[in-house]
């Protein structure tokens, strides 16, 4: 067995299969295209789903990849698990061999046996790999056929062994394709044992007996009602993760050791300071750490140059998980700046000759990298602030039920207990069990103490609790490290709710595997899969003569005919009808009765509402029959010609807006989707911030000098997708798929795209276009929506209708002042004056209220010792109501103040207590009781607590009996 480079496999193995007779396909986006089933790319198999499944056809029949897959989210989720095993990996690469009905079991198992074993190749030793087969159950019998062959290309029999079908039968969904399957294993010797020096035989140590290969076998149909039909042409698909097998042929037993890591875990030890010396057992969690951040800048490097950005929901929230995993894990390590960032160059510089597109993403990856670390940062001061206002009114509950217990003891006990008690944990200033025990031993005697602590620990146990519940949410929203939050509430006494927490965990996992679950995606109707392609002819003209009707469609079923009326699909042998694709919309209009057959060739036979691709190659009309149609009418294609004009104006006028926003913003952006039709084009890119109105300016600027430039518009058909991409700088389209040949629209030299759609012959036809909207549609992604041609007439118009009233109520403009400038003018300078007036307001109520309360002393009733000033102060906002509780609270010297008041319709109270008197009455206890009287709630700290409430006819009940609150609770 040869050494080999984790790259030098990759290009081992494309090349071997490559001699195969298979076509090298690149890897496809991580962001699987057209499939609402999955997450994201998680196997070699994802971007041939459809030819598996019938819906597309490619022109071969064998293909081998590598591709970039991600782990870490819905129901494939090996986050948790990253680091602290040697094989989990958030991102990984699956090398894979496929056969789309063309070879079957006996050559999928001779050319895995020959790469793995043969010393012109990988050279492994036979005597370290095992094989399994399917076992066979109830509906399948044993794969008799697979054992076979693998023992005839040399596999000896001993070690072959059959597995159930957990293991070794693979679908692809609840129906559709499916099969028995064969897994290759490498013994990596005693020394990966799990329990170190067992020797336990295969395949009875998962650490030591690891999977590298699973080829599936696809030769069943299954049905809704579980029916297993053989396949006409089965197919193969196989999978070998790179990092496992760079394991193997590298000679080490974790992926973490080989190449692919050991320089990302250097730069990461060099980015965090912590450098970990190997032979120090004491450093696996730090081992760990670096581990993580290696792994976890991979997956966030490829998934935000693939188009997803940090969000809070889908996608982008997985890949926020997992940036904050490895920042929380830089902090383990000691580095509280941001880091992150720099392991995406780290990622590039190893990356870049499988996946030459980071070397132009990069710059723009580390940029969301680094304000995500940034808000991070935020976030996490606002985490533990949240954290320890939630630990706070729990060590206030807590405290009240002690202070029951305490009470019963006292009761039992001398007096003066009670006052004894408080004195000692104000003098040592932190309340812990350990503190209450020895007071209790040092009062009574440690045999009574002890017997009066079981009394108060009970009730610390019953509801000294860190909710679990809450932790996590504190953990998945804020990030906040679980060790943290433990460290934290034993710090402050409390039990950590360790079974809550992953009972919490597990509700949100099944949530989100729910909410990815999507629906099996069904294998095309057989109505559409054996159809031939329709021939597009609506490249160069509208209308198509003599189109013969292959198939008609009602509510998803092959029928013979559409009566008038009805609503349905027709699939022609040829169209004009351009279809959904590529952010176009198909286009509209009529199929008429073909000419030269006697009848009126202007009579509409159907309407035509849109067009889809059911199949690849397959144009589905949706229409509403005039008159019945059967399958094998001809009929005349017919687009509405101004409707189709007015698209391509928008679609050609997306071309030059992307070109425009990258001469504008920078080469980073890149299109995220768009929508053209008749009316308007919609355009989605990527970019971390707003973009100003002098930038919108000048993007619609360069976009209508290349229109009024009338540049031609060229189309380059059946063009080699590495040609067009490497030579002719052609940008390939976030989400879309694309074959070995491409269609390339080029306008000039300002702009060249891969797109199928369908174009104006040149920019000058689009007449003018004119920017509307420019927002946000998710983090790191903006959208622009404009308008051309008589579209933008109508903005224009619109425009000079809004310019024209401006001008009646600003008055004329000069020629260095416009309307619109007049009027932002006019808008600021009553803003100002509105401020103004609010302020002097503000100060006024203000005024009024302390004058009223200027006597607190008189106006304070004393209870149990203690003042209590309440009073009701409408009108004011919360921060001026707690400037007046601070004004209140000197004057009182000693006391409780208690402020209310109703702003529109809703209640406001305050409580200010004293700091002398914090340790007899609580803030937050007060405002709760209170808070209950007027259907609100609240809380806060000891000495200041807010609340709010609904029922302003019941304040100044409440404010009345803030007194009688206050004495309750003073005991």
């Amino acid at each position: 067995m040869n050494y080999r480079s984790g790259n030098q496999i990759r290009e081992d193995f494309l090349r071997f299969f490559e001699g195969k007779g298979h076509r090298r396909v690149h890897s496809s986006s991580l962001v699987p295209a057209n499939d609402p089933t999955l997450l994201f790319t998680n196997a070699g198999m994802n971007q041939f789903k459809d030819v598996f499944l019938g819906l597309e056809k490619r022109d071969y029949t064998r293909a081998a990849s590598s591709q970039k897959c991600v782990r870490a989210g819905g129901k494939h989720n090996d986050l948790e698990n990253v680091g602290f095993t040697r094989r989990h990996h958030t991102f990984f690469e699956m090398l894979g061999n496929f056969s789309f009905g063309d070879y079957f079991k006996k050559d999928a198992i001779g050319f895995a046996w020959e790469l793995l074993t043969s010393k012109e190749w990988f050279g492994i030793d036979p005597a370290r790999l095992y094989v399994t087969i399917f076992e066979g159950d109830e509906k399948v019998p044993r794969d008799d056929e697979a054992e076979q062959f693998w023992i005839e290309t040399g596999a000896p029999k001993e070690r072959i062994f059959g597995m159930g079908a957990k293991d070794n039968f693979w679908q692809m969904g609840d129906t559709g394709p499916c099969g028995p399957c064969s897994e290759i294993f490498y013994d990596l010797g005693i020394e990966a044992a799990e329990e170190p020096g067992v020797d336990k035989p295969f395949p009875l140590d998962e650490q030591r007996y690891v999977e590298i290969w699973n080829l599936v076998f696809m030769q069943f149909d299954r049905s809704s009602d579980g029916t297993l039909t053989p396949l006409p042409k089965p197919s193969i698909d196989t999978g070998m993760g790179l990092e496992r097998v760079a394991a193997v042929l590298q000679g080490v037993l974790s992926n973490f050791e080989t190449d692919l890591f050991t320089p990302l875990i250097k730069r990461a030890e060099e980015l965090t300071g912590h450098k970990v010396e190997p032979e120090h057992e004491v450093d696996e969690r730090s081992r760990a750490s670096l581990r993580i951040i290696a792994d976890h800048a991979r997956a966030a490097t490829f998934l935000i140059s693939d188009g997803v950005n940090p969000a809070n929901d889908g996608r982008g929230y997985v890949l926020r998980k997992i940036l904050r995993r490895g920042i929380r894990h830089g902090r383990l390590l000691g580095q509280e700046k941001p880091f992150m960032h720099e392991m995406v160059f780290a990622v590039r510089d190893e990356m870049q000759v499988a996946y030459p597109e980071l070397k132009e993403s990069a710059e723009r990856v580390a940029k969301v990298v680094l304000a995500e670390e940034q808000q991070f940062a935020r976030v996490l001061s606002t985490a533990v602030t949240e954290m320890e206002r939630i630990l706070t009114s729990q060590e206030e509950a807590s405290n009240f039920l002690y202070s029951d217990a305490l009470r019963e003891i006292e009761a039992e006990a001398k007096p003066g207990f009670g006052e004894a008690f408080k004195a000692k944990m104000d003098s040592i200033g932190q309340f812990t069990m350990a503190n209450v025990h020895q007071f209790l031993q040092d009062y009574f005697g440690a045999e009574q103490g002890n017997v009066y602590f079981e009394k108060v620990n009970h009730s610390r146990n019953f509801t000294r609790k860190f909710q679990g519940k809450v932790a996590f949410h504190l953990y998945e929203t804020y990030g906040l490290p679980l060790d943290f939050m433990m460290d934290a509430a034993r710090d402050r006494g409390f039990a950590f709710d360790m079974e809550g927490f992953e009972e919490a965990k597990e509700e949100e996992q099944q949530r989100a595997r729910a909410s990815w679950k999507g629906g099996s995606q069904k294998s095309a109707a057989p109505v559409y899969r054996e159809l031939p392609k329709t021939e597009f002819e609506g490249y160069t003209g509208l209308r198509v003569d003599g189109a013969r009707i292959l198939a008609l469609v009602k509510d998803g079923i092959g029928v013979p005919e559409l009566k008038a009326g009805e609503l349905g699909e027709v699939v022609l042998d040829a169209t004009s009808f351009y279809a959904d694709s590529g952010g176009q919309v198909g286009d509209v209009g009529w199929l008429t009765v073909p000419r030269g057959t006697g009848g009126d060739h202007n009579a509409v036979v159907a309407e035509v509402s849109g067009a889809t691709k059911p199949v690849q190659g397959v144009f589905a009309h949706k229409v509403r029959a005039n008159q019945t149609i059967a399958v094998g009418d001809t009929v005349d294609t017919v687009v509405d010609a101004a409707t189709r004009v007015a698209t391509t104006r928008n679609h050609t006028g997306t071309h030059l807006l992307h070109a425009a926003l990258r001469e504008v913003l920078g080469k980073h952006v890149k299109q995220a989707g768009s929508l053209n039709d008749a009316a308007r084009l919609r355009f989605d890119f990527s970019h971390f911030a707003g973009v100003a109105e002098e930038e919108l300016q000048e993007v619609e600027d360069i976009v209508n000098r290349q229109v009024m430039g009338n540049t031609k518009v060229e189309t380059l058909v059946d063009v080699p997708i590495d040609v067009a991409v490497n030579e002719l700088g052609a940008m390939a389209l976030f989400g879309e798929k694309y074959g070995e040949r491409v269609r390339v629209v080029k306008i000039g030299e300002f702009s060249t795209e891969l797109c199928g759609g369908i174009h104006t012959g040149a920019t000058g036809e689009i007449g003018v276009i004119k920017i509307v909207g420019e927002g946000s549609v998710s983090s790191g992604v903006r959208r622009v929506e404009a308008v051309s041609g008589t579209g933008a007439l109508h903005e224009f118009r619109r425009d000079f209708d809004v310019a024209r009233v401006v001008g009646s109520l600003v008055g004329s403009s000069s020629e260095t002042v416009t309307p619109a400038e007049a009027l932002r003018a006019r808008i600021a300078a009553q803003e100002e004056e509105m401020k103004k007036l609010r302020r002097e307001l503000d100060a006024v109520r203000m005024k009024s209220a302390s004058a009223a309360l200027s006597d607190a002393g008189a106006s304070a009733v004393e209870v149990k010792g203690v003042k209590v000033l309440a009073q009701r102060v409408d009108g004011l906002e919360k921060a001026q109501m707690r400037e007046l509780v601070d004004s209140l609270r000197g004057k009182l010297g000693s006391g409780v103040v208690v402020l209310g008041a109703a702003v529109d319709g809703k209640v406001s109270l305050i409580v200010g207590v004293t700091k002398d008197l914090t340790s007899r009455v609580q803030a937050g206890k007060i405002v709760g009781t209170l808070a209950a009287k007027v259907g609100g709630k609240g809380g806060g700290r000891p000495d200041l607590a807010e609340a709010g409430g609904s029922d302003v006819g019941s304040l100044d009940a409440a404010l009345q009996g803030a007194s009688e609150v206050v004495g309750g609770l003073l005991g």
